[in-house]
Parts: structure tokens; C-alpha cells; sequence
């Protein structure tokens, strides 16, 4: 858990998809510790209660919604008890994700269509049923991508598509929300240690050492690194930046998928 610094995001409310664990738990705690209401949404009951839970021993005030990203009637109703709860929403993170490892000829077309529902339908859905209880001008939209968005790896055809997807979603919300003082802007992380993916991605200490040389600085990104970016992005710091995509990868996109892929694909020798 975060330093608690309570003036920073102090009266502002932050609405969190995929909040019960992994970056967007961080990125929520991190919130909360600078004095943010938080609304965390996820679709495990028992995850998202242990993490309310958690923000709450902290003194920070959160609260939990289970619903899939996937269901736009259960979204509209999570955003109604938000604004029900603590008026217009200031801060909104779109990191509700899906992934597993497969080659395109192995991935059934309902697997396939899973994560692009969920990581780009669900991106869509979150931000069209925010957008009545926004704060404008004001709010602040940060989507989760990854570097698959520009960038192909073997074994992740449906997380390329669907990221790519969202990164463009999230520009166009840019430049049509814009006028009203809606800012929308990507976050892309690179491998990052201690998330599912990154268990999924590169299960052995082999697979590890695999992921770890394709990024220059030497080492995975920790979840904190992410929290940073979405905490400067949700600060009076970023007021003029919108539809910007900010990679914090460590700069492993200099090199080129290689080394992830083969990290997977040496997991399963």
C-alpha cells in the first residue's frame, strides 16, 4: 500500500474497472491514498470484498460493485449508485482484461471473441455508461492497454486486436469528448511482476529471465510504476495532456515482441 498523502486527489471520486486486483488494485490504493472515494468494479464477489476491505483499513473510503464489463445494463447500474453515493465521477480507469496464451490455429473463435469482449467491448461499454455521470469539464479517462496494441506477439492475436482496439477507442473519446473538458488517455504497460499475466506469460524462472532480457532497464516494472502514471495522469500536472498513449515498459518496445513470446513458448519445452 502506498504512502498515504491525502490532499492531492482529496474530494474527488474514482471509479476503477478490474479493481479487485493486480495494476488496477494498485492504481486504485494509490488513489485512495491521496484522498480519492473509490468505486472499485469487478466480477468475483469475494475479491472485490477483500480488496474494499483492504482500502478501507486504510481510513480511505471505497466501496464495490460486481458486475462484467461485458453487460452494459449492469454498468449502467454501477455508474448510477457511484453518482448515488458520491456525485460526478472525476476519475475513471477502463482495466477490466483478459488473456491466455495460444497460437491463433489453437484459439477457438469463442476464446478469441472473450478477450476481445471484454478488454474492448468492455473498454467501450464502461466509458458510454460513465459518460452521463463524468464530471465536465474535468474528468479524467485512463484506459489499460499494452504494447500488443502496436506491436505483434506470437501467441497473442486476441490481446493485439482488442488493445489496438482500445488504444484507438480511447483517442476517439479524446477528440470527441475533448470540448466538454473530458480528458481520455492510454496507459500501456510492459511486463510487469506479481499480475496474472505476467504468471500466464512466463510461468519458469527461464521464461523469466527471457521476459526480463527483452527490456532494457534490466528488470520487470512493479505494479507501483503503473500507479505512478495513472495518479500524474489524474493530477492537475496532466490537465493538458488528452488522447496521449504513455508506455511504461521499462523500454522494452525497442526491441521487438521476441523474447516474450519466447518466453512463453520456452515455458511449455
Amino acid at each position: 500500500m502506498p504512502t498515504f498523502h491525502p490532499h492531492l486527489l482529496a474530494g474527488k471520486t474514482a471509479f476503477v474497472t478490474g479493481g479487485s486486483s493486480g495494476i488496477c488494485l494498485a492504481i486504485a490504493e494509490s488513489f485512495a491514498a491521496h484522498g480519492a472515494r473509490l468505486m472499485l468494479l469487478a466480477r468475483k464477489q469475494d475479491k472485490l470484498d477483500a480488496a474494499v476491505a483492504a482500502i478501507r483499513s486504510t481510513g480511505a473510503v471505497a466501496e464495490g460493485f460486481a458486475a462484467d464489463v461485458r453487460h452494459y445494463e449492469s454498468l449502467e447500474a454501477a455508474f448510477a449508485k457511484t453518482s448515488e453515493l458520491f456525485g460526478p465521477i472525476d476519475i475513471l480507469v477502463c482495466g477490466a482484461a483478459g488473456n491466455f496464451p495460444a497460437p491463433i490455429n489453437a484459439m477457438s473463435p469463442n476464446g478469441f471473441k472473450a478477450v476481445v469482449d471484454i478488454d474492448l467491448l468492455g473498454t467501450y461499454n464502461t466509458c458510454r455508461a460513465a459518460y452521463p455521470y463524468l464530471r465536465k469539464p474535468g474528468a479524467s479517462i485512463i484506459s489499460i492497454s499494452a504494447n500488443h496494441a502496436h506491436q505483434p506477439y506470437a501467441f497473442q492475436a486476441h490481446v493485439c486486436a482488442a488493445k489496438a482496439g482500445v488504444d484507438l477507442l480511447t483517442q476517439t473519446i479524446a477528440l470527441e469528448w475533448g470540448p466538454e473538458g473530458i480528458r481520455a488517455n492510454v496507459i500501456t504497460p510492459g511486463p510487469i511482476d506479481g499480475t496474472e499475466g505476467m504468471r500466464r506469460l512466463a510461468p519458469t524462472e527461464e521464461s523469466r529471465r527471457n521476459a526480463i532480457a527483452s527490456i532494457p532497464l534490466g528488470r520487470m516494472g512493479a505494479k507501483q510504476d503503473i500507479a505512478n502514471l495513472a495518479l500524474f495522469l489524474s493530477s492537475p500536472a496532466a490537465a493538458f495532456i488528452n488522447g496521449a498513449i504513455l508506455v511504461c515498459d521499462g523500454g522494452q518496445r525497442l526491441n521487438t515482441g521476441r523474447n516474450l513470446s519466447l518466453a512463453w513458448e520456452t515455458s511449455k519445452k
